[in-house]
């Protein structure tokens, strides 16, 4: 009976829900900047007022500011854990916008707002869960904690990381994210990741004497070539990670885009930026380029690392170095908490709904490597970094309905 109010508590509530994104989209934290202060406030104060919360902000460097809250059950039990980040993109060209990007305008059954969908919106469904699952403190066991980290979008170091190294409760025995995804697939694990830097030197000339210089971009432009020889690096992917890659298929790439499959199964590259030479008329004798190389699950950062080394070191003129790099990471599609976000998910959703691997990077990352293991269950993102970013009220009410009821069916003995 108390499981049935509260699902009928947390269907009843989309006023509240969408007041609570707009109160955190109306607090800018774009980073760059990165001032995560005035959001953090805000979303203190909301988790303040649930009766029971210990609340807490932690720094580590201002000023990106964090929030922890904690919330006890009756009985000593499990430890789940609300992460998400407070983080977003900037606005940008505010005049691009038809809607305002801090008003969480809502028209035509959207919600319009700079983070709503990364993530916001994926905040606010989990303070709702965290809010309704106070009112039914005696029917389960353990403890919800929700940690909000203040710099996501450049890797989360003194974000999540600090949290997870500085405050006890901040890790826990499994964790939801509510990332930008979809609520119709729950996210297992994601890509690692490998950023370089690249420098190309040269020897200045005039471009009509080529035979004097030597160009740093044409040197740049042979260790471009090599590294997109990685695209064909043989892959062979954990058989539980396959598995769900293949069974997901049908449902999440309608959603995230045709050839998805392939890319959680291949080591891709992409040359974010490139910039060398002073003019036309002379030779280049420097070239700079950044590349972002995501490795699958079963690929190894140790082994791309030495294969980029074999494939630079014997380039003259080239240096390079590690700007980012990470582990593929995933948890298992049998944990208890996949299992029940899963089938919390169909329920929502009336029916269809499937586990998968992230294409992209997430803070679940790091609970994965403290040994926490973690799902990301998020709004699917619509404008995404771009103006008129915005999320469906089906999706918040999705969302928030799956992150409720799978904490309830985790902490209920």
């Amino acid at each position: 009976m108390m499981r049935d109010r509260l699902l009928a508590a947390v269907r009843g509530a989309e006023q509240r829900l969408v007041a609570l994104t707009k109160a955190l989209v109306a607090a800018p934290s774009g980073n760059p900047p990165g001032d995560t202060t005035e959001v953090a406030r805000v979303a203190a104060e909301i988790l303040e007022a649930v009766p029971g919360a210990e609340v807490s902000q932690h720094v580590a460097e201002s000023p990106i500011v964090n929030v922890v809250a904690r919330l006890k059950g009756e009985a000593p039990g499990p430890r789940l854990v609300f992460n998400g980040h407070l983080d977003t993109y900037p606005v940008g060209d505010a005049a691009a916008w038809s809607h305002d990007p801090l008003a969480g305008e809502v028209a035509d059954g959207k919600l319009y707002g700079r983070g709503v969908t990364d993530m916001k919106g994926g905040i606010a469904c989990s303070l709702l869960a965290f809010e309704l699952m106070a009112t039914c403190r005696e029917a389960w066991a353990g403890e919800l904690v929700v940690t909000l980290a203040g710099d996501e979008e450049v890797m989360g170091m003194r974000g999540t990381k600090f949290l997870l190294e500085t405050v006890p409760h901040a890790t826990g025995d499994a964790m939801i994210c509510g990332d930008a995804g979809s609520p119709r697939v729950i996210r297992l694990g994601e890509k690692g990741m490998l950023w370089l830097a690249l420098v190309a030197r040269g020897r200045a000339a005039h471009g009509a004497h080529v035979h004097l210089g030597a160009s740093a971009i044409e040197r740049l432009t042979e260790a471009l070539t090599r590294l997109t020889g990685l695209r064909a690096w043989p892959v062979e992917s954990p058989p539980d990670v396959a598995r769900v890659v293949a069974e997901a298929r049908a449902v999440s790439e309608p959603i995230s885009g045709a050839g998805e499959a392939e890319v959680l199964e291949s080591v891709t590259v992409n040359f974010g930026t490139i910039e060398g030479g002073r003019a036309a008329n002379l030779v280049a004798e420097e070239a700079r380029a950044t590349a972002d190389i995501r490795l699958p699950a079963g690929v190894s950062l140790a082994e791309i690392e030495a294969e980029v080394a074999r494939l630079l070191d014997p380039l003259e003129g080239i240096s390079y170095a590690a700007v980012q790099s990470c582990e593929a990471s995933w948890s298992g599609a049998d944990h208890p908490v996949a299992r029940l976000a899963l089938a919390n998910a169909k329920a929502a959703l009336g029916g269809q709904a499937v586990v998968n691997q992230r294409v992209g990077g997430s803070d679940a990352r790091l609970y994965r490597d403290a040994g926490v293991p973690s799902i990301v269950v998020g709004l699917t993102p619509h404008n995404m970094g771009a103006a008129d970013e915005y999320t469906t009220l089906e999706d918040l009410r999705a969302v928030a309905e799956i992150h409720t009821m799978t904490a309830f069916d985790f902490l209920t003995p």
